[in-house]
């Protein structure tokens, strides 16, 4: 299943390298393509992925997972982006 990670940190200057080494980690097979949103392919719940990346980030930031189903549409120019979301069709 594909899960959307969206997040806003308030603390901009600060750097997450361990948030973000812990979305790569989830599975290994992630599309990031917007400054604070991932795709992330896994067979965790929403609940489970929340629950490994809230310890990576501040108690004022915000921190949203959504199981993706059904369709998309979109524009993406990088051929091997649009790739990845077409092989992932939910």
């Amino acid at each position: 299943m594909i899960q959307l990670i969206s997040y806003r940190l308030h603390r901009p200057e600060k750097d997450y390298p361990d948030l973000y080494d812990a979305i790569r980690k989830i599975s290994g097979t992630y599309w990031h393509h917007t400054t604070s949103a991932w795709l992330v392919e896994t067979t965790l719940s929403s609940k489970q992925v929340y629950e490994t990346l809230n310890p990576y980030i501040d108690s004022d930031d915000d921190l949203v997972v959504f199981r993706l189903q059904g369709e998309w549409w979109g524009r993406v120019n990088n051929q091997s982006d649009m790739d990845w979301l077409k092989a992932r069709t939910f």
